[in-house]
C-alpha cells in the first residue's frame, strides 16, 4: 500500500494520564491508531499519528481542546528487511524530493512494517516511490 492519509499533529501538555485520556476517548470513539509518533518538548508532547477514521478522530481531538493540527502524509508498507529505508530515501534524493520527517515501525515478526513520511511533495512522492 502506497497513499496519502491524513495525519493529526496533537500539542498535548506534558504531563502522566494526559495521553491515556487522548487514547481513551479516541478508543471510545472506535478509532484506531495505525501510526504514532510522540515529541517531548520542555513543556509540551507532539503527538503525531494516522487513524482508520480521520473524521471521526479529528471530532474527538476538537472535543478534548488540545491544538489540533492537519496534514497530509504518504504512508506505506515497506519490507522488514536491510536497506529498505536506503532505497527510499535514494528514489526520494533522486527525484529532488525533501523529507521533512517520518516515522515507522516493524516487529521482527512481521516481513512488513510501514512507514510515514511527510516530504515538500507528496504527489511526487508517490511517484517516485510506486
Amino acid at each position: 500500500m502506497l497513499k496519502i492519509e491524513t495525519q493529526y499533529a496533537v500539542f498535548l501538555d506534558n504531563r502522566p494520564g494526559i495521553l491515556a485520556r487522548m487514547c481513551h476517548a479516541l478508543s471510545s470513539a472506535q478509532v484506531n491508531i495505525r501510526a504514532l509518533s510522540i515529541l517531548d518538548t520542555v513543556d509540551h508532547a507532539i503527538v503525531r499519528m494516522v487513524v482508520d477514521r480521520p473524521k471521526e478522530a479529528e471530532q474527538v481531538l476538537q472535543r478534548l481542546d488540545p491544538t489540533v493540527q492537519r496534514r497530509d502524509v504518504v504512508f506505506m508498507d515497506v519490507p522488514n528487511q536491510v536497506g529498505a529505508l536506503a532505497e527510499i530515501a535514494d528514489r526520494l534524493a533522486k527525484a529532488g524530493i525533501n523529507l521533512e520527517y517520518a516515522y515507522c515501525t516493524s516487529s521482527p515478526s512481521h516481513s512488513e512494517g510501514a512507514i510515514v513520511l511527510r516530504t515538500n511533495d507528496l504527489e511526487a512522492t508517490i511517484n517516485a516511490l510506486s
